[in-house]
């Protein structure tokens, strides 16, 4: 039975239990000692996890720990002043050999200087390592938490790009909810550091005061007898519990003053410190000049002066190498690309064929060379994955499966610049920084950034390119910060959307019909292509896609168009059918759970002059004064609306919708048409906006 016991969870209660037992049984004074020396071993450990944290969540037990290291100090005072007051009359090892060492060794046996010791330790930890470090956890709380929608947004975005699953989404929310409960915590139990510090003094106190009248009265010690020897054994308990939590107060300042970063704190403050020749030599100029005034200690100065010297030339030449080593690199592949094959007399000539015409690939993105370990798989490139589950994400939204993305580098590009393709044709471009953070301003953001100021590619919002440094600063600020990877894969993830009916060719189609025969063999043997053509079902896909719909329910879509196929040929008559069949999808896809439809309708007028129009009755068709009066009419409505929270959507007859769609959507996007016959029996409509009013 003891065996299945898990000894591990014992450790908590045990601590607790040991440290009640501290401060109410008495203890030897070699007992004694084996706890003092565990609480330092402890303060230690405490530090070093501290140094090696490379953010605040890694060490998210901090705050309890600093409880218990503190309950723990509090109970070996309370266990070490019962020693003092009742043996300490019989020399200075009455409370043990730690507490004599700190009182011999450490001071000299100078009370004085022990005791001055002792207040500068408390004042030290008190008023500056502790007092800094809770406002530090105290300022950083709050704007964790300010941050919290801005860094949300950022991953519910991820997540409905695709660029994220619902698992990494439910992480990354949880490490945001943890991180400002850290800071919460560590805001209140830097407290306990502060109120063990007044402990501390008040404990010596009570131990020289106390010690002095026992030590007369008890034990009839002369005044200054009794005055030496419990002020030796105060100093020295003081000391040895004043030293670890002076060790735990800056390891709670080394945690909270962490700025996120891949490295720990030494590779950082080195990094930074000591990577710039320039600060290295204006630093060693200064000391040399400080060196040579008289008076001054020379050696010292110019020592180190000289060291320092050492260090920039050492730095300058290093970073000359490197930069001489890309270079090279560059020319080298430049020469590759641009370099034939090898010497005419080496290569034997061979005829054209087939295989020198090269097809264009549907998607295709070109990169710079710095953009080349984003998608490089021996570098383990973050956007391959990304684009990966793009197009898993497009595929579960929209119901089919775009084409693979060709990648290639492009040494006619800019070292950071990136192309977006379709079909041989750029659709879209931008650049991108590996290693530094995309603040985008999503138009609530407060404050000036330091970076290099540039646009959204995606949307076109004003942003930062950043360093990893200010990264929580701008999300504290309101911006939205990603990554390289997330900045280009989100472009993509636009692009591929915006385009997704030139997307869908005729091999997807006849892919999709296939698998979809594994599910519904007999429907897709009797209708496809016996009745319904491969084509067709290819172009009323396409129409429903350029219109925002997914094409996820190819039986209801396949269904109608077998019922609809022997009365009518014309696309956009067949398209109609299938959106009516399709209308429950539609309207659930425009008004999420609403069964009152906030719409924009035509002033009756209007509408009449439209169908005439759409039949063929009006000669001349759309007079072009009313076309612009209509576009602009219903770019000021979709606009109100967009304002007001609603999704603007026009509701038009059957006959008229197919016209206005292609004519609204070129210019107003956003603007979704729909047909009186596609809304279902349960919904109502509620009027919102009318076009074509005075």
């Amino acid at each position: 039975m003891w065996r299945k016991i898990n000894l591990n969870l014992l450790a908590v209660p045990v601590l607790v239990l040991m440290i009640l037992g501290m401060m109410i049984l008495p203890l030897p004074p070699l007992v004694l000692d084996f706890f003092f020396t565990f609480n330092i071993a402890m303060s230690i450990v405490v530090l070093m996890v501290g140094l090696y944290t490379r953010e605040p969540l890694e060490f998210s037990a901090f705050p309890t720990v600093l409880l218990f290291t503190t309950l723990l100090r509090l109970a070996l005072n309370v266990a070490s002043t019962k020693l003092v007051l009742t043996e300490g009359h019989t020399g200075a090892d009455a409370a043990g050999k730690v507490i004599e060492a700190f009182g011999h060794v450490l001071i000299g046996d100078n009370l004085t200087v022990g005791i001055v010791a002792f207040v500068i330790l408390t004042i030290i930890n008190f008023v500056v390592i502790t007092k800094g470090a809770g406002r530090i956890a105290e300022v950083s709380a709050r704007f964790t938490l300010d941050a919290m929608p801005g860094k949300q947004m950022a991953i519910d975005a991820d997540l409905n790009a695709g660029l994220i699953g619902e698992d990494e989404a439910r992480r990354r929310r949880r490490n945001i909810a943890d991180e400002a409960d850290f800071f919460g915590s560590m805001d209140g139990a830097s407290k306990f550091v502060r109120g063990d510090a007044v402990a501390g003094i008040l404990i010596m106190v009570i131990n020289i005061v106390g010690g002095l009248i026992v030590g007369m009265v008890q034990h009839d010690m002369a005044f200054a007898d009794a005055g030496r020897t419990y002020t030796l054994l105060t100093i020295g308990d003081g000391l040895v519990a004043q030293i670890p939590s002076l060790i735990i107060s800056m390891a709670a300042g080394i945690v909270v003053s962490r700025v996120g970063s891949d490295t720990d704190l030494s590779q950082q403050l080195l990094g930074q410190l000591f990577s710039r020749p320039q600060v290295m030599y204006i630093t060693a100029g200064v000391l040399g000049l400080m060196g040579i005034v008289p008076g001054m200690p020379h050696v010292a100065f110019l020592t180190l002066a000289g060291l320092l010297a050492g260090v920039a030339y050492s730095l300058e030449n290093r970073t000359k190498k490197s930069a001489q080593a890309e270079k090279a690199a560059e020319i080298a592949r430049a020469n590759a690309a641009a370099a034939p094959a090898g010497p005419a007399a080496e290569q034997p000539l061979q005829e054209v064929s087939w295989a020198d015409v090269q097809p264009v690939d549907p998607i295709g993105l070109e990169v710079g060379y710095r953009l080349i370990p984003l998608v490089d798989r021996n570098q383990d490139g973050e956007l391959l994955r990304r684009i990966r589950g793009i197009r898993k994400k497009i595929a579960q939204d929209l119901g089919f499966l775009v084409p693979a993305v060709h990648i290639r580098d492009n040494l006619e590009l800019k070292p950071n610049q990136y192309r977006i393709q379709l079909k041989g044709v750029d659709v879209g471009a931008g650049e991108a920084f590996v290693g530094q953070w995309l603040a985008i301003n999503p138009g609530s953001a407060s404050g000036q950034l330091a970076g290099t100021p540039t646009k959204d590619p995606t949307f076109g919002l004003p942003a930062v390119w950043i360093e990893g440094s200010l990264r929580d600063p701008a999300q504290a600020m309101g911006y939205t910060v990603v990554d390289a990877s997330t900045v280009v894969g989100t472009h993509i993830s636009n692009v591929l959307q915006s385009h997704a009916a030139e997307l869908l060719g005729r091999e997807e189609v006849q892919q999709l019909v296939d698998h979809f025969a594994k599910e519904a063999p007999k429907l897709v043997e009797d209708l496809v292509p016996k009745l319904v053509p491969v084509g067709t079902v290819q172009k009323v896909l396409q129409n429903l896609l350029d219109e925002g719909m997914h094409v996820r329910d190819l039986r209801t879509i396949l269904e109608t168009l077998g019922e609809h196929i022997g009365r009518t040929q014309d696309i956009d008559d067949l398209t109609a059918a299938v959106r009516v069949a399709l209308g429950r999808a539609i309207i659930h896809q425009l008004f999420p759970g609403e069964t009152e439809l906030p719409v924009i309708t035509l002033e009756p007028h209007l509408e009449n002059i439209l169908v005439n129009a759409a039949s063929g009755k009006s000669q001349g068709g759309l007079e072009p004064g009313l076309a612009e009066r209509l576009l602009k009419q219903a770019s000021n409505v979709t606009e109100e609306l967009e304002a007001q929270g609603f999704n603007p959507v026009l509701i038009t007859p059957g006959n008229l919708r197919p016209m206005l769609s292609r004519f609204l959507r070129r210019s107003i996007p956003n603007l979704r048409v729909i047909a009186h016959n596609e809304i279902p029996d349960t919904k109502s409509i509620r009027i919102v906006g009318v076009l074509g009013g005075a």
